[in-house]
């Protein structure tokens, strides 16, 4: 599909440059990791998510990752992990039992080490849930390996009851900018503002389709489910197709999409709030948020774990909303569920924010990192297992002389990109 050069008034729309071959684009989105560093790992790794090998299952405080090249962005998937190069490259390690790494991993003890996906494409963008990872590249391509699942076990990849260990194309009809994956959903959002889903819709977190279905696709069986299909957003009045989205944001079960007016919709599982809608029934199709309405307030990010959510907005201020059990709000001791966004405080203005299970973090524009919530796993880098309800720094030797870019949290581990304070 030619494209023509969009011009930009909010930062998030896509970004399309021509290239030589008129019908090849070159992708870009603001999401996109630009800053090139090091990876850091936290939290528990017993199946090799921390990439240290046989020998080390757990992890206190940050410690460094051995990469062979400089990375651009890196993902902790439920129990791995995902490392984009800045010349384009990926780079898995952890459990690849049901191919969720996207290569080989035959020879004993490889899978707890950093090993490259075979990829020829130059890739801009990865993501990752429970068992699955996908990639987008520079042209709009989105590849993907293996498996989603649902709460009777594998439901596939794009073929019913089919995993893929090494990476598949995603059959798309136009150009992808960007990629966000549930723990067993995936999320796109195409050049022309469409928005695409695929994987488990149980929870309504396909936005999709309907509840009658969403037991693996009823009568039409898992095509339904897997293979991706655009979600229907409504605008004024009701009606469809006039609405394009610029930005798609994923918690475990649910997900957010902003749109190109920055409107906020949700759909997924609601039961603590965590979308931010009156009720706390699953919503099976898109629902606009009206808690995020507010004439003052841009929101640029949003993540989520299992039944929390943190946003962040343009003024780099951090608001938390669901379920409050174990500190995963930040919004201190005692504090009880929240249906709408509240303000997290004690922490310098943020550039970003993530999410684990339980827990949550955000960086700072300054480049540290706070953490908040289940301390169980280590995943806080308090050295401890106790919870914080309130946000607190985290520190440690490798975090010394380094600014944080950016953090992702797993089912029990955290990863942070970083850079040395010099770089800066």
């Amino acid at each position: 599909m030619p494209a023509k050069k969009t011009t930009t008034k909010r930062k998030s729309e896509p970004i399309v440059e021509d290239v030589q071959d008129p019908k090849k684009v070159k992708v870009s989105h603001r999401s996109h990791g630009k800053e090139a560093g090091q990876v850091l790992v936290l939290g528990m790794g017993d199946v090799g998510q921390l990439g240290h090998g046989e020998d080390i299952f757990q992890r206190k405080k940050p410690s460094l990752v051995s990469l062979p090249e400089k990375i651009v962005q890196v993902v902790a998937g439920g129990m791995h992990t995902v490392c984009l190069s800045d010349t384009g490259n990926v780079y898995t390690f952890g459990c690849n039992d049901e191919g969720a790494l996207g290569r080989d991993t035959t020879e004993s003890g490889s899978e707890m080490v950093p090993g490259k996906v075979p990829l020829e494409e130059k890739v801009v963008q990865v993501s990752a849930g429970d068992s699955h990872t996908a990639a987008l590249t520079d042209d709009g391509t989105v590849y993907m390996w293996g498996a989603f699942r649902d709460n009777n076990g594998v439901i596939g990849l794009l073929e019913p009851l089919k995993t893929c260990t090494l990476p598949v194309k995603v059959p798309m009809p136009e150009p992808v900018v960007k990629i966000a994956s549930g723990n067993d959903h995936l999320v796109m959002v195409t050049l022309e503002g469409y928005l695409y889903s695929s994987g488990n819709g149980e929870q309504g977190q396909l936005g999709r389709v309907p509840e009658i279905f969403s037991n693996r696709g009823g009568r039409k069986g898992l095509d339904r489910m897997l293979v991706p299909q655009v979600v229907s957003l409504k605008g004024k009045k009701g009606k469809e197709g006039k609405v394009k989205c610029i930005d798609v944001f994923c918690g475990s079960y649910f997900t957010f999409a902003v749109t190109k007016e920055g409107h906020i919709y949700g759909f997924g599982l609601a039961n603590y709030h965590q979308l931010g809608t009156k009720s706390t029934k699953i919503c099976f199709s898109p629902e606009k948020l009206m808690c995020f309405k507010n004439s003052t307030t841009s929101w640029v990010q949003f993540s989520g774990g299992q039944h929390h959510s943190v946003c962040l907005d343009a003024e780099g201020q951090v608001y938390s909303l669901g379920r409050a059990d174990y500190g995963r709000l930040g919004l201190g001791e005692g504090a009880e569920e929240k249906s709408e966004p509240t303000l997290v405080t004690g922490m310098e203005p943020a550039s970003s924010v993530a999410c684990g299970a339980s827990v949550s973090f955000a960086v700072t524009r300054e480049g540290s990192v706070y953490a908040w919530g289940m301390g169980t796993n280590l995943q806080l880098g308090t050295g401890e297992e106790d919870d914080e309800w309130s946000p607190v720094k985290m520190t440690g030797k490798q975090l010394e002389n380094r600014v944080v870019l950016t953090a992702s949290s797993g089912g029990q581990h955290t990863a942070l990109l970083v850079k040395d304070k010099q770089e800066s």
